[in-house]
């Protein structure tokens, strides 16, 4: 968001310690003028203030007010300052004009943030039919020259440029919380959040449309929910009546979170898309490695009140179970709400954010020393001990001089929250060092520009997550149809590749090839005996195995397992010493298998469920039903002739339920599969008396509801 502090805007709190902590010398401030500062955000909800997050460093004494000659060390530190200043006078600013310096490199040189009511609207063209088609938006723009352009001098920046009068009022709206309850989207107890007025001219320029589409929006979650029983969905509004934030999640995003919702990221890659639409998605991976989405959102307001309420609701939708892991950007309002809200869940800074963060603020550097961008990567990446990255680390500081350099060492200092090494006993789904999913932004990327409208966006993004449930269909016909391919004739491997997906297999079996290059050694024997691994070529790094012969489990000092669910190389070359033949299967996490989507343990749930009273109320009587109902649709996509049978066997169930519900008294309504009403779907499988097509889609809806069945 325009308005909004930048992706890496905002690092935790250490940040700023860490800064203050660095030598006096490596401080600006002593000769060219600058300071450190932490300015204040005025009106902060939930009372009391917040430091604005990484204003890295503005003028002596600390202004609230930008004057021509005032240095930033960075773009980003100015964009900062100046949207500290606008929220604090009420009102939403944009990135105007930038300029790129020529060459190869084309570096920013210059940053223009203006008033979002700057410039005039021009008016399209259109023929009489057009207009009739399309509603008339108003425009925000009326011509406001307020702004604060600042240029590059050297390795800071500097105002030089500066309109501080508007010509207009600041903040103002227009959607109300009477529109939204007329039309069914909100309830007369819905709780109306407390905050400013300032974000909602963005809301109705860039985020719903120029001049607002929040009719857009509405009918879009109306007909959703509409198509969806199961879709859920949430609107915050402000005090005056304005939308701030929209949530929802339909069912298969639930569905997928139940499955795979243990490592979760909250992706905000917005905050470094040029387009600027506000829209955040909870996401994981399911057990082919794909992207999946657990619930999205249009996020205008980001404050710890905001994010704390959106966190609650995604939680709530979500049926109330925490992930083990998230994964965000750094950002300290964000930060204190996953606290509240997940408390026991832990919580990494995004390492890809961190590094692109690193490539903005050391752009000279990296100019200069074209290999110390690969070898602070290498450093991260392929470190396998933390002994390692820091020792490698410190060399590369040493060896390019950076000791004084201020980011590397706030980062430094807060490595333990953003490098995997400091958090490898926390399960975070991820197979390998470089681990990246596909985001937001590539999704931007591909179908997003400056003309886009909501509605079309959210069309896309309909037509995207088709595309990836239908990818993750073909991959799970894949597994089952064909084999995957083993390297050696190790009794181990042939069982993995039985168990897992070919995805995640492939990932088993580096592990395990690799495992066939190390040195092992017992170095303590007994019930409890212990083995160290290390490389030929490197017999610095050593990993330490404890295997039980008791219970045949064993772990591994590097802690692979834990944080990816897949056996590490050490622990697979002690198995192929101590038992050939088999691993205990609580080391194929379900979640990766083939059967990941499997309900068992749901199904469990939905028995409990009926041991309580399941007809309290209709959201738990539509619960249980909604248990089965989904479990019949993954079953019914795996191939064009179970799909064609589920349709048949759901619609004769559908014509039954509707017979049933218009004369209770007489029971359901037979159709030709002439089933008595007081038989089960056992006994009628056993009924010789049934004709053979009844018995025929008998069998199948029972081969349907056994999880053992797999489509052919």
């Amino acid at each position: 968001m325009e308005g909004e502090p930048a992706e890496g805007e905002e690092l935790i709190d250490d940040y700023v310690h860490c800064l203050m902590s660095l030598d006096t010398n490596a401080r600006p401030g002593q000769s060219d003028g600058l300071v450190l500062g932490a300015p204040v955000v005025d009106g902060a909800v939930g009372g009391g203030t917040e430091p604005d997050a990484m204003r890295d460093f503005a003028s002596a004494g600390d202004p609230k007010e930008p004057a021509v000659g005032m240095t930033f060390e960075s773009d980003e530190a100015a964009k900062a300052f100046y949207n500290e200043y606008a929220r604090r006078l009420g009102f939403p600013f944009r990135v105007g004009r930038s300029r790129r310096s020529k060459g190869t490199e084309e570096v920013v040189i210059m940053k223009r943030f203006v008033c979002s009511r700057e410039g005039m609207y021009k008016k399209k063209q259109t023929s009489p039919d057009e207009a009739t088609r399309k509603r008339e938006r108003m425009s925000m723009r009326e011509g406001c020259n307020a702004m604060m352009e600042v240029v590059r001098e050297s390795d800071h920046w500097i105002v030089a440029k500066l309109e501080k009068a508007h010509n207009h009022d600041l903040g103002t709206c227009t959607t109300n919380v009477g529109y939204l309850r007329a039309r069914g989207l909100l309830g007369g107890s819905d709780k109306v959040a407390m905050v400013g007025p300032d974000e909602m001219a963005f809301l109705r320029q860039n985020v719903l449309g120029e001049g607002g589409d929040a009719q857009g929006l509405l009918d879009y979650l109306k007909k959703a929910q509409a198509n969806d029983p199961a879709f859920s969905h949430a609107i915050q509004v402000d005090k005056n009546g304005c939308v701030v934030n929209v949530f929802w999640a339909d069912a298969r995003a639930k569905a997928a979170y139940r499955h795979f919702g243990d490592a979760v990221t909250f992706d905000t890659s917005y905050k470094k898309n040029k387009y600027m639409m506000p829209f955040v998605t909870f996401s994981g991976v399911n057990h082919h490695l794909q992207l999946v989405i657990f619930g999205c959102a249009l996020l205008m307001e980001e404050t710890e009140f905001s994010f704390v309420w959106l966190f609650e609701t995604w939680l709530a939708a979500m049926g109330g179970k925490a992930p083990c892991s998230l994964v965000t950007d750094q950002n300290r309002a964000m930060k204190t709400a996953v606290g509240k809200v997940f408390p026991n869940s832990c919580h990494r800074l995004c390492k890809w954010n961190i590094l692109s963060r690193t490539k903005q603020k050391l752009t000279h550097v990296y100019t200069e020393h074209p290999t110390l961008r690969d070898e602070l990567e290498s450093c991260v990446f392929e470190s396998e001990t933390i002994a390692t990255f820091e020792t490698t680390w410190m060399s590369i500081i040493d060896k390019y001089e950076l000791r004084k350099n201020s980011w590397l060492q706030a980062i430094y200092n807060i490595r333990q929250k953003w490098v995997p090494l400091y958090l490898m006993d926390t399960f975070f789904a991820e197979t390998s060092p470089t681990w990246k999913l596909e985001t937001m932004n590539d999704f931007y990327k591909k179908y997003f520009n400056t003309k886009t409208t909501l509605e079309i966006f959210l069309n896309q993004f309909n037509l995207s997550m088709a595309s990836q449930y239908e990818d993750e269909a073909k991959a799970d016909m894949d597994t089952y149809l064909n084999k995957a391919t083993t390297k050696t004739a190790s009794l181990i491997e042939k069982q993995a590749a039985s168990t897992y997906t070919k995805a995640v297999f492939g990932k088993f079996q580096e592990e395990f090839t690799e495992s066939l290059g190390f040195v092992i050694q017992k170095t303590e024997d007994g019930c409890i005996s212990k083995y160290s691994i290390t490389k030929d070529e490197d017999a610095s790094e050593t990993f330490y195995v404890i295997y039980n012969a008791l219970n045949k489990m064993a772990n591994c000092s590097c802690k692979y397992f834990e944080f990816s669910g897949i056996l590490c190389r050490h622990i697979l070359g002690v198995y192929i010493i101590v038992d050939p033949r088999t691993l205990p299967p609580c080391y194929f996490l379900k979640r990766w298998t083939r059967t990941a989507r499997d309900d068992d343990v749901l199904f469990q749930e939905n028995n409990n469920y009926h041991d309580g009273d399941p007809s309290e109320s209709i959201t738990s009587r539509y619960n249980v039903l909604s248990v089965d109902a989904i479990r019949c649709a993954e079953k019914g996509a795996g191939s064009e002739a179970v799909y064609k049978a589920a349709k048949d066997i759901l619609l004769k169930a559908y014509q039954e339920i509707t017979g049933y519900e218009r004369n209770p008294s007489r029971g359901s309504q037979r159709d030709d599969i002439n089933i008595n009403e007081d038989i089960t779907v056992d006994d009628a499988m056993n009924d010789q008396s049934i004709p053979d097509s009844g018995r025929k889609v008998t069998n199948l809806l029972g081969q349907f509801l056994d999880s053992s069945w797999s489509p052919v």
